[in-house]
């Protein structure tokens, strides 16, 4: 298995298994992503951002604007970690990549979570 960082981005890993398999690892205990986890608590009291609820946040934002990314992807979120995968790695790679790129401009750009919140949070299938 080959895991690297994403480039500047502690919380973020992408890993290629040995069986063609690529997962994003988001790590939400790290403590920059805890903290945004309790402003986000703060905006949206059902939003105790575990790994079920990034999962849940993640599927709806996708959902509505990068539903290509859902489609072949798989999830094996935790209470500490959130983890979307996809078996055929070589075909989705470039979903993997995806999809880091926009966890990392959502953490980045937190106002439009908190927006999200505001406007649609009771459409969102909280853990």
């Amino acid at each position: 298995m080959e895991t690297s960082n994403y480039p500047n981005r502690d919380y973020l890993f992408i890993m290629n298994h040995d069986d063609g398999s690529v997962a994003l690892s988001f790590n939400i205990e790290d403590d920059d992503i805890l903290a945004l986890g309790e402003e986000m608590n703060e905006v949206w009291e059902e939003a105790y951002m575990n790994g079920y609820n990034w999962e849940a946040f993640l599927n709806y934002y996708l959902a509505v604007n990068a539903p290509e990314i859902l489609e072949d992807m798989e999830t094996d979120s935790e209470a500490g970690s959130y983890v979307a995968y996809y078996e055929d790695g070589a075909a989705n790679e470039g979903k993997v990549k995806r999809l880091a790129d926009i966890i990392v401009s959502l953490v980045e750009n937190k106002e439009e979570i908190f927006k999200i919140f505001r406007e649609k949070g009771n459409e969102i299938e909280w853990d």
